[in-house]
């Protein structure tokens, strides 16, 4: 499965664009739609829209196979999107350590959704943006409906076979 041009979208809403390199909310240099930079001066010019976007689409390979490989229980396209736009935002390592995929597989759909919104907080405290990011998630988890998906004529990520470790350039809140 690929993320939709909906998913899409909203990950976009979501992050913002920025031309040049700003420290996200945990402090760590980024750019684009919330590109991690593991060497802060790869981008001296900073970047275009249409390059941003590009980085974004094979940053989200990560993300999309987390969720192919953790998740073995069939999705909606809406809560497939949902899923990579969590575990862009949270983190690969996080999701996977998280009740969200354990509820899932076990078939409890509806609390899976829920757990969505466990996740809004900032050293401790509720951020509204992540708060408004996981009601957007939520939205989608709940509104699709499950009807098979047509596959896109061009996928977006090679299959991989494992999940790689989390670092630095991966997403993480």
């Amino acid at each position: 499965m690929q993320i939709s041009d909906r998913g899409l979208e909203m990950i976009k809403q979501f992050e913002g664009f920025r031309t040049q390199i700003y420290q996200d909310a945990a402090g760590l240099p980024t750019i684009g739609y919330g590109h991690r930079l593991l060497n802060p001066g790869s981008f001296p010019n900073g970047v275009t829209e249409d390059a941003a976007a590009s980085i974004l689409r094979a940053d989200l390979c990560a993300a999309i196979t987390v969720v192919e490989l953790l998740v073995k229980v069939p999705l909606t396209q809406g809560q497939f999107d949902a899923l990579v736009d969590f575990v862009f935002n949270l983190g690969q390592e996080r999701f996977a350590r998280s009740t969200l995929p354990r509820a899932l597989n076990g078939g409890r759909y509806q609390a899976a959704g829920e757990q969505l919104l466990r996740w809004d907080l900032i050293n401790g405290e509720e951020n509204q943006g992540l708060r408004q990011r996981r009601l957007a998630e939520l939205t989608l988890w709940n509104a699709s409906t499950p009807q098979p998906m047509a596959q896109p004529k061009a996928a977006l990520c090679k299959p991989v076979s494992s999940v790689r470790p989390e670092n630095s350039s991966e997403r993480a809140a």
